[in-house]
């Protein structure tokens, strides 16, 4: 995905819930950090459930991040019923 620095806008991103699991009422957080690393606990950003993505604001006019320019990671995690907690790579975002 790319993103201009200069843009405020939703980051979506897409989950595919195994079948029977209704994800819609378990907690989502999204991190963005620079490429190669990993997030740490102040990177998690609380997001939103839409038509099946979580969904953060990015930008710099009130968005929860306001990203540099380069390249990123993109990362989720989602607290489903059960004894999981799963986190997971989610793609690369640059900001241009």
């Amino acid at each position: 995905m790319l993103i201009p620095a200069t843009s405020t806008e939703y980051l979506h991103v897409p989950v595919t819930a195994p079948p029977g699991v209704d994800l819609a009422a378990a907690p989502v957080r999204i991190a963005v950090v620079a490429h190669g690393d990993n997030p740490d606990g102040s990177d998690w950003q609380t997001a939103e459930w839409v038509d099946g993505a979580a969904r953060v604001l990015v930008g710099p006019d009130g968005g929860a991040l306001a990203l540099t320019r380069g390249t990123h990671r993109v990362w989720i995690a989602v607290d489903p019923p059960g004894p999981e907690s799963i986190v997971r790579l989610s793609g690369t975002l640059n900001i241009t």
